[in-house]
Order: structure tokens, then C-alpha cells, then sequence
């Protein structure tokens, strides 16, 4: 794996940002599109409400939304309707399937593929009325390093990385933290790797990626960076089957594989980012 990291990722300079997390915002992003990220949002939102916690999840991936694909739902009003001021930010919030709140975003927005002043402005307003109302508020970002992908992670106090153990998705994955490290000046970064085949894959992933990044990205003195398999995703053909139903795993067969494990992410979720944000 460290050979295919070391020869699909180049060197370029990042520039460094000023990071102003917010609290209970935990960001799930990822460097490949397809490996799940929004499929993990949705289903680590359902076992977080079903832990008790009220939790919301911004689709932040803006002009290529597809949350609601995923939760079945067909909004009225979504996030861009609050960015023009067609409608007020509480009327744009629904219930998903899974007991927790969303906001929606519009798919096929040109004018969101890029950073303008105003779009980061308004998310940062919307951000800042959201977050005091819940336990956590998960922003399922975007793919890559774009400029919008990487404000909204900007936004979070903790990341989840999604990979899957294809080597074009730790390439990516790599690429992702090492700007991740550059601009935003982390330290901690959550791995889930998703798709799994064996137990104890993931683990083993993570462990060869963090030597990757010791040896390949030059960090300050006394900030290492640390990355922390939060857990494995197994390959289970359940998954597929929600998917093309458009059901929440977590709910359309809650004692498979995938969504026991999901179940234990949860768990590490509440006591690293709920209980120590209280």
C-alpha cells in the first residue's frame, strides 16, 4: 500500500488556514467518491439517535447532493432555498427514516461547486444557528480537496476519513489527510475503512497509512499527526440491498454485519466527540 501512496501523490505546497472548529461537529469526508461516506452518514446518524442523542446531518456536499437519495426523501426545501432567502433555515430541517433531523441540499447547483464569499458566509450563519440546537451535527462533505469540501471539514472539530481497502481509495485517502495536515493543521484524523474483507483489515490499513504519513509529510515540531481506526465496515451484501431500496441499514436488518459494526462506531462516536464536548 505505502508504494501506491508514494507513487500516485505528489508533493505540491498546501497553504496553510486558520482552523475555527466548531463543537459537536464531526465532519465524514473522503478523498474517493463511492466508497460510502454518505451511506456511513446516514446510517451512524440512525445509531447515534437510537443511542438518544439528537443529532442532524447537513448534506454538505453541495451541487452533488445525494443524501436524500439515500434517505428516500423528496424535499420541498432544501439548503438552497435557505442560501437565497426563500425560505427560513427551521423550514428547510425534516425528520429522516432513522430519528434523526437533516438538512438537504440541491443537487446540480453550479454556482455552489466553488467557494464564493457569499456561500461560505451564508454556510457559516447556517452552521452557527444549527449547532447549539443538537448533541452533534455530522456534515457529510463532498469527495477531494475542492475548495467547498474543504471549508465545510474546516467547520468540524473532528473528521472521519471513509476508505475502502481498494488502493485508489488510500491513495486518495492519503492525499486528503496530507492537505487536511497543511492547511487545517491537524493532528487527529478518524479513520473508518469501509468494505472490509477480513477482521482486523482496516486496522492494518490504518497502521500502514499512519507509517506512510510519518515518513512522507513533514508536520511542526511537537504535532504529529495521529490517525485513529475508529473501526471496520465488513463487505456484506445487506449493504447493497438497502441501498438499492433506498432503506437505512441500521433499520432494514439491524443484527447484519454491517450494521453491528456501524452500531459500535457509533458508540466510540459518543465518547469521543458527545460526552467530551459537554
Amino acid at each position: 500500500m505505502s508504494d501506491v501512496i508514494k507513487s500516485a501523490v505528489t508533493d505540491a505546497p498546501v497553504t496553510s488556514v486558520p482552523l475555527k472548529p466548531l463543537g459537536k461537529v464531526l465532519a465524514v469526508t473522503s478523498g474517493k467518491g463511492g466508497v460510502g461516506k454518505t451511506f456511513v452518514s446516514a446510517n451512524l446518524a440512525t445509531a447515534l439517535a437510537k443511542l438518544g442523542h439528537k443529532v442532524l446531518v447537513l448534506d454538505a456536499d453541495l451541487g452533488l447532493a445525494n443524501l436524500d437519495v439515500v434517505l428516500n426523501l423528496y424535499p420541498k426545501i432544501t439548503l438552497h432555498d435557505v442560501f437565497t432567502g426563500r425560505a427560513k433555515l427551521e423550514e428547510a430541517i425534516v425528520k429522516a427514516p432513522g430519528g434523526f433531523s437533516v438538512l438537504l441540499a440541491g443537487s446540480g447547483m453550479v454556482e455552489y461547486s466553488q467557494l464564493a464569499p457569499e456561500v461560505r458566509d451564508d454556510f457559516l450563519h447556517i452552521m452557527s444557528g444549527l449547532v447549539p440546537h443538537y448533541d452533534i451535527v455530522l456534515l457529510d462533505t463532498g469527495a477531494g480537496i475542492s475548495d467547498v469540501v474543504l471549508f465545510a471539514v474546516s467547520l468540524a472539530s473532528e473528521v472521519i476519513v471513509v476508505a475502502t481497502p481498494e488502493p485508489t481509495s488510500l491513495t486518495d485517502a492519503y492525499a486528503t489527510i496530507k492537505v487536511l495536515v497543511g492547511q487545517q493543521k491537524r493532528q487527529n484524523i478518524r479513520m473508518v475503512i469501509n468494505q472490509a474483507a477480513r477482521l482486523g483489515d482496516g486496522r492494518a490499513i490504518t497502521v500502514q497509512l499512519q507509517q506512510v504519513l510519518d515518513r512522507f509529510v513533514v508536520t511542526e515540531p511537537g504535532r504529529p499527526i495521529k490517525l485513529i481506526h475508529m473501526g471496520d465496515i465488513p463487505a456484506d451484501p445487506a449493504v447493497r440491498q438497502a441501498i438499492m431500496r433506498r432503506q437505512l441499514l441500521i433499520q432494514a436488518t439491524p443484527s447484519c454485519p454491517a450494521a453491528l459494526a456501524i452500531g459500535q462506531l457509533a458508540l466510540k462516536i459518543e465518547e469521543a466527540v458527545i460526552t467530551r464536548g459537554r
